[in-house]
């Protein structure tokens, strides 16, 4: 970068010859002392040297620079923070950072990758020795050196052992760079330690194996709450490597490897599992510190740029869900309800998806059906079975989506005999729907015979992957296999299923496939946990667990398991939640404080377990600890799974009624009556799932009925 007739000719008796860069907060200059040695000056704006805050804030930096040996980061030559500019500088170190150097020429090759991680967990080991923590490593504080990469910017840097107390930590602000911050830099900014530098290195290492971060998303506030609550995105990370990465991106710091774990696993595949202490052990959890600040967060709608040569410093806001902006609806949304209802129906749509502008739902032999997200119009509806019949069933369910599509499954049902001695046999297909005509893109028969089972995914018969659906296949459902939705679902890989199970489900979490296959031995009854290779549908590896579980999802890089809730012998109560945990294959059987009704129905949102009863009772319940947080009164008859988002929860009744309750305390904030304008579905069910599109929330209710609201005006 070209020299500016304002940029000083000198700063500290170094002379001035380039521009490096800049940022919000200040220059960065290529200098040279007396004696010849290249150095990187960084200079404060004029207009922050009179915040005493920030003068703090960058004596500190160069404290914390001053402490870490050189070899790993840009060693401190000189600074005056009392200056009337303050500055600093630092040795120059030739060569581009990581982010830079990823942009031009692409992911690092795996024998590249494997020097920066090892050198970043060299780093971190030095860093942290010293007794500072980082708190903002990130691709464009990682130079790559000829002898390895350094760790620079210790601008938001805070030593180990500061105070609680230290009033730069009172301030309310969060500082980092949200795709590469750790989930308690949102939640816990006060006690964040070096574990965190472990989470950002191991989003760094991502970011330098596919060009992007696990939790990367156009809005600030959307990658916070993917980096706290969401699954990494690792598609790309080489096989290798993605132990590693999984390892460091653990939710909780205290399940974060130490840098010297990591350099073991580097060096010889040893995985660091501290807390091994044989097979399902009960774990005693001591209390944590309420947690509220992670209920509650949102990055504030202009991101501040408080940095130095180019470290972003993000502002984060305690988010209450609601602002003054503008509502975030579809074009020309109106309020609306709509029926795509019939003289044979007779119950509820269970599953609706956005796609586009688009709203399809599917249920009660409804293959799919079209209504516009802002007018409700329907355009057109798809049975799943094509033969008349003089019969309705539950029928029908969404797979998933992509860009204009919408995955469902058909049934083309025959008559096999005559009179008396017929028999229906099922045709089953998974199909792609042109989301704006309903047209049939593609379809893959997936199931023939009168034992044939629909791939449902309700029923834990089919999945959505990134690339394909896992599904059930074959004859009588014998098999599983994988179809590639890149290419017209073809099926690239099937395997039978365990002979011995007394029933299996499939399922997705943190977008990898598993197999769940209950077992009922003489031994007693057990369940069979694999890991599913997505290349060729082998189990990559597999865990016996105590008793018949299903899996509710992913939280904190753990599979979640409870007792199945559809086992032959009924759940009385639920008394402990079961967690798993793919790198080390370690299970936990976590007690819950509470035994729960086994009348119930369990779902996994927000990292939270939702205990929903008829009477409209709902608790929360930690999978980490087993403590409930609290127990409310929807108000809500027989809730639907709630739809978690921001800081509410919103669940829905069979009718329609609709509550919104505080997610920290459970309190009933909003609530809008149920609709009498479509008959009532029959027998009684569970509300359907709720869909959030911005702020416009589609509810599904009575018979194939749904109406949308505005969730600012409830």
């Amino acid at each position: 970068m070209s020299l500016r007739d304002s940029d000083p000719a000198e700063v500290g008796g170094y002379r001035i010859e380039d521009r490096l860069g800049s940022g919000g907060m200040g220059v960065v200059y290529l200098a040279r002392s007396a004696s010849g040695r290249r150095l990187a000056v960084k200079v404060v704006h004029g207009q922050y040297a009179d915040d005493d805050e920030f003068r703090a804030r960058f004596s500190r930096e160069v404290a914390a620079a001053r402490r870490v040996s050189g070899a790993f980061t840009a060693p401190v030559v000189d600074a005056d923070a009392d200056a009337s500019r303050p500055w600093m500088a630092t040795l120059y170190i030739p060569g581009a950072d990581l982010g830079t150097y990823v942009r031009r020429n692409g992911p690092l090759p795996p024998e590249r990758l494997r020097e920066v991680a090892a050198g970043l967990a060299e780093a971190l080991r030095d860093i942290h020795r010293a007794g500072v923590v980082h708190r903002d490593l990130k691709p464009a504080n990682v130079m790559l050196a000829d002898d390895g990469p350094r760790v620079i910017d210790f601008g938001i840097s805070r030593a180990a052992d500061f105070a609680a107390a230290d009033v730069l930590t009172q301030t309310g602000r969060v500082m980092g760079t949200p795709p590469f911050m750790s989930p308690e830099q949102f939640s816990s900014p006060h006690d964040v330690g070096p574990a965190a530098d472990i989470f950002s290195l191991g989003a760094v290492v991502v970011y330098a194996a596919t060009g992007r971060g696990p939790f990367d998303s156009p809005s600030p506030y959307e990658t916070a709450t993917k980096v706290v609550e969401g699954a990494p995105e690792l598609d790309g990370v080489p096989g290798e490597f993605r132990p590693f990465v999984e390892l460091c991106l653990e939710k909780h710091p205290k399940y974060r490897p130490t840098p010297d774990d990591l350099l073991a696993f580097l060096r010889d595949g040893t995985r660091p599992d501290p807390h091994r202490a044989g097979e399902e052990p009960t774990v005693a959890y001591e209390p944590e510190r309420p947690r509220r600040a992670r209920r509650r967060l949102a990055i504030a709608s202009a991101v501040t740029a408080l940095v130095l040569a180019g470290t972003a410093a993000v502002a984060v806001a305690r988010f209450t869900g609601h602002s003054d902006e503008r509502a975030d609806l579809p074009a020309g949304w109106r309020a609306w309800h709509a029926r795509a209802a019939d003289k044979d129906a007779s119950g509820p749509f269970n599953r609706c998806a956005a796609v586009g502008t688009s709203l399809v739902c599917a249920g009660d032999d409804i293959k799919a059906t079209r209504f516009s997200l802002a007018t409700g119009k329907r355009t057109w509806s798809r049975p799943v079975d094509s033969t008349p019949d003089d019969y309705s069933s539950s029928e029908g369910s969404i797979i998933g989506t992509a860009p204009g599509l919408v995955y469902v499954y058909a049934n083309d049902e025959t008559e096999k005999g005559k009179g008396d001695d017929s028999t229906s046999v099922s045709h089953y297909a998974v199909q792609a729907l042109d989301v704006s005509t309903g047209r049939v893109r593609w379809t893959v028969r997936t199931g023939d015979g009168e034992g044939a089972t629909a791939p449902d995914p309700d029923g834990g018969m089919a999945a959505r992957l990134p690339k394909g659906i896992l599904a059930v296949y074959g004859t009588d459902g014998a098999s599983y296999a994988f179809l590639d939705t890149t290419a017209k679902g073809k099926v690239r890989w099937h395997h039978p299923l365990p002979a011995q199970s007394v029933g299996c489900s499939l399922t997705a979490a943190a977008s990898r496939p598993y197999l769940v296959c209950e077992n009922d031995t003489k031994r007693g009854q057990t369940t069979r946990i694999s890991a599913l290779d997505p290349a060729t549908g082998s189990p990559r590896w597999t865990v016996t667990a105590k008793g018949l579980l299903t899996c509710l999802g992913r939280h904190g890089g753990r599979l979640i398991l409870m007792e199945d809730q559809n086992a032959a012998d009924s759940v009385t109560t639920y008394r402990t939640v079961t967690t798993l945990d793919p790198a080390t294959h370690r299970l936990v059987r976590v007690p819950l404080a509470r035994t729960q009704p086994g009348e119930a129905t369990v779902t996994l949102a927000g990292g939270t377990l939702y205990f929903t009863l008829p009477n409209g009772s709902i608790r929360a319940v930690s999978p980490e600890t087993g403590r409930q947080a609290w127990e409310s009164n929807s108000t809500v008859e027989s809730p639907g799974p709630p739809l978690v988002a921001g800081t509410r929860i919103y669940v829905a009744s069979p009718s329609g009624r609709l509550a919104a309750l505080d997610r920290d305390t459970g309190r009933v904030e909003k609530t809008r009556p149920g609709r009498n304008d479509a008959p009532s579905a029959t027998p009684a069910q569970a509300g359907a799932r709720l869909t959030l599109t911005g702020d416009a929330l589609y509810v599904p209710y009575g018979i194939r009925s749904v109406y949308c609201v505005n969730v600012r005006d409830l």
